[in-house]
């Protein structure tokens, strides 16, 4: 039988998925980098901050009381404005951190 993918998995695929999951220490380091670099626009930093409300504050679109739907809006958020955050940095100052990340600096 096989196991029905939902949620990130579905958006993502599995082998996304694990991809994320094994890569989470780089992309936290990457996330990490960037937050600290002052080449990256202000307001790309601030969509951290209001990705970050936004899960911290009670008002949520979907309420969190409805078991699993309501965590997945959140991590949908999460993920989304990530990825918004990847775009809106400058491409070469991503692509030098992420070089540096992997040579272990």
């Amino acid at each position: 039988m096989a196991v029905k993918a939902t949620g990130i998995v579905k958006q993502l695929g599995w082998r996304g998925f694990f991809h994320l999951i094994t890569h989470l220490p780089s992309f936290l380091k990457l996330f990490s980098r960037l937050i600290k670099d002052a080449r990256v626009p202000l307001t790309s930093k601030l969509l951290l901050v209001g990705i970050l409300a936004y899960v911290v504050l009670p008002a949520d679109l979907v309420p969190d009381f409805l078991i699993g739907v309501g965590q997945l809006d959140d991590l949908a958020v999460i993920l989304g404005g990530l990825r918004l955050f990847l775009r809106l940095c400058p491409p070469q100052v991503v692509q030098e951190h992420l070089r540096a990340i992997s040579a272990g600096q």
